[in-house]
Protein backbone atom coordinates (compact mmCIF):
# COMPACT_ATOMS: atom_id res chain seq x y z
CA UNK A 1 0.00 0.00 0.00
CA UNK A 2 1.12 3.00 -1.16
CA UNK A 3 2.17 5.81 1.99
CA UNK A 4 0.90 8.93 -0.16
CA UNK A 5 -2.31 10.22 -1.48
CA UNK A 6 -5.52 8.24 -0.35
CA UNK A 7 -6.65 5.01 -1.14
CA UNK A 8 -9.80 3.03 -2.00
CA UNK A 9 -9.63 -0.77 -2.40
CA UNK A 10 -12.75 -3.02 -3.13
CA UNK A 11 -14.93 -0.16 -1.43
CA UNK A 12 -18.40 -0.78 -1.35
CA UNK A 13 -21.61 -0.08 0.50
CA UNK A 14 -24.79 -1.22 0.52
CA UNK A 15 -28.36 0.06 2.56
CA UNK A 16 -29.96 -3.27 3.27
CA UNK A 17 -29.84 -5.41 0.47
CA UNK A 18 -29.00 -2.79 -1.66
CA UNK A 19 -25.64 -2.27 -2.89
CA UNK A 20 -24.78 1.74 -3.94
CA UNK A 21 -21.29 1.68 -4.48
CA UNK A 22 -19.92 -1.55 -6.33
CA UNK A 23 -16.18 -2.39 -5.56
CA UNK A 24 -14.58 0.71 -6.39
CA UNK A 25 -10.61 1.14 -6.53
CA UNK A 26 -9.30 4.15 -6.72
CA UNK A 27 -5.41 5.36 -5.96
CA UNK A 28 -5.22 9.18 -5.61
CA UNK A 29 -1.88 10.99 -5.29
CA UNK A 30 -0.54 12.91 -2.96
CA UNK A 31 -1.49 16.74 -3.74
CA UNK A 32 -4.01 15.89 -6.46
CA UNK A 33 -7.19 17.90 -7.27
CA UNK A 34 -9.38 15.13 -7.75
CA UNK A 35 -12.99 15.49 -9.21
CA UNK A 36 -15.89 13.37 -8.56
CA UNK A 37 -18.57 14.15 -10.56
CA UNK A 38 -21.48 12.03 -12.39
CA UNK A 39 -25.29 12.34 -12.53
CA UNK A 40 -27.40 12.56 -9.45
CA UNK A 41 -28.20 8.92 -7.55
CA UNK A 42 -23.94 7.94 -9.45
CA UNK A 43 -22.64 8.14 -5.72
CA UNK A 44 -20.37 10.64 -5.70
CA UNK A 45 -21.51 12.20 -2.28
CA UNK A 46 -21.78 8.72 -0.80
CA UNK A 47 -17.75 7.61 -1.68
CA UNK A 48 -16.85 11.53 -0.42
CA UNK A 49 -18.97 10.82 3.10
CA UNK A 50 -17.28 7.42 3.03
CA UNK A 51 -13.70 8.94 2.86
CA UNK A 52 -14.93 10.87 5.18
CA UNK A 53 -15.73 8.31 7.91
CA UNK A 54 -19.69 9.98 7.90
CA UNK A 55 -20.83 6.85 6.33
CA UNK A 56 -20.00 3.33 7.32
CA UNK A 57 -18.00 1.36 5.26
CA UNK A 58 -19.61 -2.39 4.20
CA UNK A 59 -16.52 -3.78 2.67
CA UNK A 60 -13.24 -2.65 1.32
CA UNK A 61 -10.50 -0.26 2.70
CA UNK A 62 -9.80 3.07 2.94
CA UNK A 63 -6.51 4.54 3.69
CA UNK A 64 -4.98 7.95 4.17
CA UNK A 65 -1.19 8.22 3.61
CA UNK A 66 -0.51 4.43 3.95
CA UNK A 67 -2.27 4.72 7.45
CA UNK A 68 -5.74 2.18 7.66
CA UNK A 69 -8.64 4.99 8.22
CA UNK A 70 -11.78 2.72 7.18
CA UNK A 71 -12.59 2.32 10.94
CA UNK A 72 -11.37 5.57 12.50
CA UNK A 73 -13.04 7.99 13.62
CA UNK A 74 -13.82 11.35 11.08
CA UNK A 75 -11.62 13.42 13.78
CA UNK A 76 -8.92 11.33 13.50
CA UNK A 77 -8.73 11.27 9.82
CA UNK A 78 -6.76 13.91 8.81
CA UNK A 79 -9.35 14.95 6.95
CA UNK A 80 -11.70 18.57 6.49
CA UNK A 81 -14.70 18.66 4.99
CA UNK A 82 -16.56 21.54 3.23
CA UNK A 83 -20.48 21.26 2.66
CA UNK A 84 -22.78 22.52 0.25
CA UNK A 85 -24.11 24.35 3.09
CA UNK A 86 -22.05 27.14 4.76
CA UNK A 87 -22.54 25.23 8.02
CA UNK A 88 -21.44 28.69 10.01
CA UNK A 89 -22.91 29.40 13.52
CA UNK A 90 -24.82 32.59 12.91
CA UNK A 91 -24.33 34.21 16.14
CA UNK A 92 -20.76 34.23 16.20
CA UNK A 93 -17.98 36.21 14.37
CA UNK A 94 -16.24 34.83 11.24
CA UNK A 95 -13.03 35.37 13.79
CA UNK A 96 -15.04 32.85 16.04
CA UNK A 97 -16.05 30.92 13.41
CA UNK A 98 -12.65 30.12 12.02
CA UNK A 99 -11.66 29.21 15.43
CA UNK A 100 -14.13 27.32 16.64
CA UNK A 101 -12.78 23.53 15.72
CA UNK A 102 -9.38 24.57 17.49
CA UNK A 103 -10.40 25.86 20.67
CA UNK A 104 -12.81 22.85 20.67
CA UNK A 105 -9.23 20.49 20.41
CA UNK A 106 -7.94 23.61 23.32
CA UNK A 107 -5.19 24.45 21.04
CA UNK A 108 -2.65 26.95 22.35
CA UNK A 109 -4.48 30.61 21.99
CA UNK A 110 -1.33 31.94 20.14
CA UNK A 111 -1.61 28.90 17.37
CA UNK A 112 -5.34 29.34 16.82
CA UNK A 113 -4.91 33.20 16.32
CA UNK A 114 -1.94 32.54 13.97
CA UNK A 115 -3.67 29.92 11.77
CA UNK A 116 -6.88 32.10 11.81
CA UNK A 117 -4.85 34.89 10.94
CA UNK A 118 -2.95 32.79 8.48
CA UNK A 119 -6.24 31.10 6.57
CA UNK A 120 -7.65 34.93 6.30
CA UNK A 121 -4.88 36.11 4.39
CA UNK A 122 -5.51 33.01 1.81
CA UNK A 123 -8.95 34.05 1.19
CA UNK A 124 -8.71 37.72 1.86
CA UNK A 125 -11.15 38.08 4.13
CA UNK A 126 -9.60 40.14 6.97
CA UNK A 127 -11.63 42.73 6.65
CA UNK A 128 -14.79 40.55 7.56
CA UNK A 129 -13.00 39.44 10.55
CA UNK A 130 -15.54 40.73 12.94
CA UNK A 131 -18.56 40.40 11.16
CA UNK A 132 -21.30 38.19 11.36
CA UNK A 133 -22.48 35.11 8.97
CA UNK A 134 -26.25 37.42 8.54
CA UNK A 135 -23.84 40.33 7.20
CA UNK A 136 -22.32 38.06 4.47
CA UNK A 137 -22.57 37.35 0.92
CA UNK A 138 -23.00 33.82 -0.19
CA UNK A 139 -19.00 33.83 -1.56
CA UNK A 140 -17.95 35.65 1.30
CA UNK A 141 -19.67 32.90 3.60
CA UNK A 142 -18.26 30.14 1.28
CA UNK A 143 -14.63 31.78 2.00
CA UNK A 144 -15.02 31.09 5.49
CA UNK A 145 -16.08 27.74 5.58
CA UNK A 146 -13.00 27.10 3.34
CA UNK A 147 -10.98 28.96 5.95
CA UNK A 148 -12.75 26.70 8.61
CA UNK A 149 -11.07 23.72 7.04
CA UNK A 150 -7.52 25.35 6.14
CA UNK A 151 -7.24 26.37 10.03
CA UNK A 152 -7.40 22.33 10.47
CA UNK A 153 -4.05 21.72 8.63
CA UNK A 154 -5.47 18.68 7.10
CA UNK A 155 -3.60 16.46 4.77
CA UNK A 156 -6.97 16.14 2.61
CA UNK A 157 -9.43 18.59 2.01
CA UNK A 158 -13.04 16.96 0.99
CA UNK A 159 -15.48 19.35 -0.65
CA UNK A 160 -19.22 18.16 -1.47
CA UNK A 161 -20.54 20.21 -4.10
CA UNK A 162 -19.35 24.00 -2.51
CA UNK A 163 -20.84 26.12 -4.92
CA UNK A 164 -24.15 25.07 -6.21
CA UNK A 165 -25.74 27.80 -4.10
CA UNK A 166 -24.00 30.42 -5.69
CA UNK A 167 -24.95 32.18 -8.39
CA UNK A 168 -23.70 31.73 -12.30
CA UNK A 169 -20.63 34.56 -11.77
CA UNK A 170 -19.60 33.87 -8.32
CA UNK A 171 -19.73 29.77 -9.19
CA UNK A 172 -16.95 31.45 -11.76
CA UNK A 173 -14.80 33.13 -9.42
CA UNK A 174 -15.20 31.07 -7.13
CA UNK A 175 -13.73 27.98 -9.11
CA UNK A 176 -10.54 30.50 -9.56
CA UNK A 177 -10.69 30.53 -5.72
CA UNK A 178 -10.15 26.99 -4.82
CA UNK A 179 -7.94 25.95 -7.94
CA UNK A 180 -5.77 28.69 -6.71
CA UNK A 181 -6.09 27.98 -3.16
CA UNK A 182 -5.00 24.26 -4.36
CA UNK A 183 -1.87 25.76 -6.01
CA UNK A 184 -1.25 27.64 -2.42
CA UNK A 185 -1.79 24.97 -0.49
CA UNK A 186 -0.77 21.85 -2.23
CA UNK A 187 -3.07 19.60 -0.27
CA UNK A 188 -4.71 16.49 -1.81
CA UNK A 189 -8.15 17.56 -2.38
CA UNK A 190 -11.44 15.34 -3.32
CA UNK A 191 -14.60 17.68 -5.03
CA UNK A 192 -17.95 16.38 -5.84
CA UNK A 193 -19.75 18.20 -8.43
CA UNK A 194 -22.54 17.57 -10.77
CA UNK A 195 -20.97 19.98 -12.55
CA UNK A 196 -18.65 19.07 -15.55
CA UNK A 197 -17.57 22.26 -15.99
CA UNK A 198 -16.29 22.65 -12.90
CA UNK A 199 -14.97 19.41 -13.42
CA UNK A 200 -12.90 20.10 -16.36
CA UNK A 201 -11.70 23.24 -15.03
CA UNK A 202 -10.71 22.37 -11.60
CA UNK A 203 -9.54 18.40 -11.78
CA UNK A 204 -6.05 16.92 -11.91
CA UNK A 205 -7.88 13.79 -12.49
CA UNK A 206 -11.48 13.24 -13.03
CA UNK A 207 -13.52 10.35 -11.54
CA UNK A 208 -16.60 9.52 -13.73
CA UNK A 209 -19.34 7.79 -11.85
CA UNK A 210 -22.34 6.05 -12.97
CA UNK A 211 -24.51 4.20 -10.61
CA UNK A 212 -22.18 3.28 -8.24
CA UNK A 213 -19.14 2.38 -10.30
CA UNK A 214 -16.02 4.43 -11.65
CA UNK A 215 -16.66 4.75 -15.57
CA UNK A 216 -13.43 6.17 -16.52
CA UNK A 217 -10.60 8.01 -14.67
CA UNK A 218 -7.87 10.59 -15.82
CA UNK A 219 -6.77 13.44 -16.80
CA UNK A 220 -9.44 15.75 -18.24
CA UNK A 221 -8.12 16.23 -21.38
CA UNK A 222 -7.21 12.51 -21.79
CA UNK A 223 -11.31 11.84 -20.52
CA UNK A 224 -12.66 14.46 -22.48
CA UNK A 225 -10.42 13.31 -25.93
CA UNK A 226 -10.35 9.62 -25.25
CA UNK A 227 -13.47 8.13 -23.19
CA UNK A 228 -13.71 4.89 -22.62
CA UNK A 229 -17.51 3.95 -23.46
CA UNK A 230 -20.61 6.23 -24.66
CA UNK A 231 -21.65 7.56 -21.43
CA UNK A 232 -18.46 9.56 -20.44
CA UNK A 233 -18.55 10.37 -24.16
CA UNK A 234 -21.77 12.25 -23.40
CA UNK A 235 -21.30 13.38 -20.11
CA UNK A 236 -18.48 15.23 -20.37
CA UNK A 237 -18.07 18.17 -22.61
CA UNK A 238 -21.04 21.27 -23.39
CA UNK A 239 -22.82 20.59 -25.41
CA UNK A 240 -21.94 17.05 -25.11
CA UNK A 241 -20.86 14.60 -27.94
CA UNK A 242 -23.26 13.90 -30.56
CA UNK A 243 -24.36 10.14 -30.05
CA UNK A 244 -26.18 8.92 -33.80
CA UNK A 245 -27.20 5.17 -34.29
CA UNK A 246 -25.45 3.97 -36.94
CA UNK A 247 -25.05 0.45 -38.40
CA UNK A 248 -21.29 -0.99 -39.18
CA UNK A 249 -21.10 -1.78 -42.55
CA UNK A 250 -17.15 -3.57 -42.32
CA UNK A 251 -13.90 -2.23 -44.35
CA UNK A 252 -13.96 1.03 -41.98
CA UNK A 253 -17.39 2.38 -42.92
CA UNK A 254 -20.12 2.81 -41.21
CA UNK A 255 -23.92 3.64 -42.36
CA UNK A 256 -25.60 6.78 -40.67
CA UNK A 257 -28.93 8.11 -41.68
CA UNK A 258 -28.42 6.44 -45.29
CA UNK A 259 -25.27 7.40 -45.89
CA UNK A 260 -21.77 5.65 -45.58
CA UNK A 261 -19.26 7.32 -43.81
CA UNK A 262 -15.33 6.12 -43.01
CA UNK A 263 -14.86 5.11 -39.29
CA UNK A 264 -11.01 5.06 -38.06
CA UNK A 265 -11.24 1.64 -36.66
CA UNK A 266 -10.06 -1.92 -37.23
CA UNK A 267 -13.74 -2.86 -36.41
CA UNK A 268 -12.29 -5.51 -34.11
CA UNK A 269 -15.34 -8.04 -32.57
CA UNK A 270 -17.96 -6.31 -35.26
CA UNK A 271 -19.54 -8.13 -38.02
CA UNK A 272 -21.68 -5.90 -40.67
CA UNK A 273 -25.07 -5.49 -40.09
CA UNK A 274 -24.28 -4.73 -36.03
CA UNK A 275 -25.91 -1.71 -34.52
CA UNK A 276 -23.10 1.12 -33.62
CA UNK A 277 -22.97 4.68 -32.00
CA UNK A 278 -21.36 7.34 -34.41
CA UNK A 279 -19.90 10.22 -31.54
CA UNK A 280 -19.31 13.19 -33.45
CA UNK A 281 -18.42 16.37 -30.85
CA UNK A 282 -19.88 19.73 -31.83
CA UNK A 283 -17.03 21.53 -32.25
CA UNK A 284 -15.03 19.19 -34.47
CA UNK A 285 -17.98 19.68 -37.06
CA UNK A 286 -17.05 21.23 -40.55
CA UNK A 287 -19.85 23.25 -41.82
CA UNK A 288 -20.25 23.16 -46.05
CA UNK A 289 -17.71 20.53 -46.57
CA UNK A 290 -17.75 18.66 -50.15
CA UNK A 291 -18.53 15.03 -48.63
CA UNK A 292 -20.26 14.37 -45.76
CA UNK A 293 -23.53 13.86 -43.44
CA UNK A 294 -26.65 15.98 -44.56
CA UNK A 295 -28.44 18.00 -42.20
CA UNK A 296 -31.33 20.17 -41.60
CA UNK A 297 -30.45 23.30 -39.52
CA UNK A 298 -33.46 24.13 -37.26
CA UNK A 299 -32.66 26.61 -34.77
CA UNK A 300 -29.76 28.75 -34.53
CA UNK A 301 -28.16 30.19 -30.67
CA UNK A 302 -26.45 33.25 -31.01
CA UNK A 303 -23.53 33.51 -28.54
CA UNK A 304 -21.10 36.04 -29.36
CA UNK A 305 -18.48 34.95 -30.99
CA UNK A 306 -19.70 31.41 -31.23
CA UNK A 307 -22.93 30.07 -32.62
CA UNK A 308 -24.66 26.38 -32.13
CA UNK A 309 -26.38 24.76 -34.88
CA UNK A 310 -29.29 22.69 -33.35
CA UNK A 311 -30.02 20.14 -36.55
CA UNK A 312 -31.54 17.65 -37.58
CA UNK A 313 -30.26 14.60 -39.66
CA UNK A 314 -32.40 13.28 -43.18
CA UNK A 315 -33.38 10.39 -40.46
CA UNK A 316 -34.83 12.76 -38.01
CA UNK A 317 -31.74 12.33 -35.27
CA UNK A 318 -30.79 15.32 -33.72
CA UNK A 319 -27.08 16.84 -33.94
CA UNK A 320 -25.24 20.25 -32.40
CA UNK A 321 -22.76 21.96 -34.49
CA UNK A 322 -20.21 24.59 -33.19
CA UNK A 323 -19.67 27.02 -35.90
CA UNK A 324 -17.80 29.76 -35.19
CA UNK A 325 -16.41 31.05 -38.56
CA UNK A 326 -18.32 30.82 -42.72
CA UNK A 327 -21.39 32.19 -44.09
CA UNK A 328 -24.72 32.95 -42.79
CA UNK A 329 -26.73 30.02 -41.74
CA UNK A 330 -30.03 29.95 -41.17
CA UNK A 331 -33.63 27.95 -39.75
CA UNK A 332 -34.24 25.52 -42.43
CA UNK A 333 -31.15 25.45 -44.37
CA UNK A 334 -29.97 21.80 -45.52
CA UNK A 335 -25.77 22.01 -44.87
CA UNK A 336 -22.95 19.33 -45.19
CA UNK A 337 -20.80 18.35 -42.04
CA UNK A 338 -17.75 17.15 -42.63
CA UNK A 339 -15.29 15.88 -39.47
CA UNK A 340 -11.37 14.60 -39.38
CA UNK A 341 -11.35 10.80 -39.13
CA UNK A 342 -9.42 10.70 -36.19
CA UNK A 343 -12.38 13.11 -34.51
CA UNK A 344 -14.97 10.12 -35.27
CA UNK A 345 -15.98 7.92 -32.67
CA UNK A 346 -17.49 3.99 -32.57
CA UNK A 347 -19.06 2.55 -29.43
CA UNK A 348 -20.66 -0.66 -30.14
CA UNK A 349 -24.38 -1.60 -28.88
CA UNK A 350 -23.30 -2.08 -25.21
CA UNK A 351 -21.63 1.31 -25.00
CA UNK A 352 -18.15 0.48 -24.91
CA UNK A 353 -15.60 2.07 -27.50
CA UNK A 354 -14.20 0.49 -30.30
CA UNK A 355 -10.81 1.45 -31.01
Amino acid sequence: MSDNGVQLIEVRKSYGSMEVIHGVNLSIPDGAFVVFVGPSGCGKSTLLRMIAGLEEVTDGEIAIKGRDVTDVDPSQRGIAMVFQSYALYPHMTVRDNLAFGLKMQRTDKAVIDERVAAAAAILKIEQLLDRRPGQLSGGQRQRVAIGRAIVRQPEVFLFDEPLSNLDAELRVSMRVEIARLHRELGNTMIYVTHDQTEAMTLADVIVVLRDGRVEQAGPPRTVYEDPDNAFVAGFIGSPRMNLLDAVWRGNGKVEIAGQVEAAPISGAGLVPGDKVTFGLRPEHLIVGATDGIMARVDVLEYLGGTRYLYCQLTDGQPLIVEYRDGPDVRSGDTITLGCPENRRYIFNESGARIR
